[in-house]
């Protein structure tokens, strides 16, 4: 198989990638075969997972105006996945261009597609690191100096935190976030959920580890709501993604109560 020419040297074009299998479902051109082949199964076991993908990246969108609105002026996407149309930098600079936004993921294609959208821009950048590792992936943040700690954060947890198998302690990664940044700072998360359709979700968790590798976890609202601990819950709390704070019909890419996905956004006191 021939290696595109943004598909950096080591990169095993055979495994599937949660991210570029993401990119896949929202029509995105920088996926491998089998990554739209992984996306493929998947729609063929729920066939609305594509506006599952459509839900998520809207609610990362208003989630982030969100935080704008609040005053927030830097913002640390960790799992930022390929960059598409709508992505952070974009929502963040139509309003204040010199606000500051930094990408982390763990996927080198990801960071590679960042960085080469970013060339030039002295307010955004990209990074390679794991969320697992959080003193490394904090150790790394500081040493971009886009991110001031000292100041307020807005930290997007957006569609990874199913990708942290329970041993790994996601509630745990989310707490060292929160102890790194100070009051006044903002998180959102969405995640993956089995709370509405535990049939399909048991069936794209079984794809996922059994087809790709990779090992998504679908969790309860309560397991969701308890990654919150120790934040101020914004309203609504933690809910289905097009009910978070919707802003038109448009944002309403799922019917309710059969989102496989769950959102909040909450506030450091």
């Amino acid at each position: 198989m021939d290696r595109p020419a943004w598909a950096p040297e080591g990169v095993d074009m055979q495994q599937p990638s949660p991210a570029r299998m993401y990119d896949a479902l929202l029509g995105g051109s920088h996926n491998f075969a089998v990554d739209r082949m992984a996306a493929e199964m998947g729609v063929q076991l729920v066939p609305d997972l594509p506006r599952l993908a459509l839900s998520n990246r809207a609610f990362l969108r208003r989630a982030v105006r969100f935080m704008l609105d609040a005053g927030i002026r830097q913002f640390l996407d960790i799992g930022s996945g390929i960059p598409t149309a709508g992505n952070v930098h974009e929502i963040v600079h139509e309003l204040d261009p010199q606000a500051r936004v930094l990408y982390v993921d763990i996927d080198p294609v990801a960071v590679v597609h960042s960085r080469t959208i970013l060339a030039g821009s002295e307010r955004a950048g990209a990074i390679e690191a794991d969320l697992r590792k959080s003193d490394d992936l904090l150790a790394a943040v500081r040493a971009t100096g886009l991110i001031d700690f000292d100041e307020p954060v807005g930290l997007l947890l957006i569609a990874v935190l199913h990708l942290v198998a329970d041993e790994d302690d996601p509630a745990g990664k989310v707490a060292a976030l929160r102890d790194a940044v100070v009051p006044g700072s903002f998180i959102a998360i969405s995640h993956l959920t089995s709370e509405l359709r535990p049939e399909d979700a048991g069936k794209l968790g079984e794809h996922s580890a059994n087809e790709t590798k990779i090992g998504i976890q679908f969790r309860t609202k309560d397991a969701i709501a308890a990654m919150f601990e120790g934040w101020d819950m914004v309203d609504p709390g933690v809910v289905e993604l097009p009910s978070w704070r919707p802003e038109s019909e448009r944002d309403q890419h799922e019917q309710p109560g059969r989102s496989l996905g769950l959102g909040g956004v909450a506030r450091k006191a």
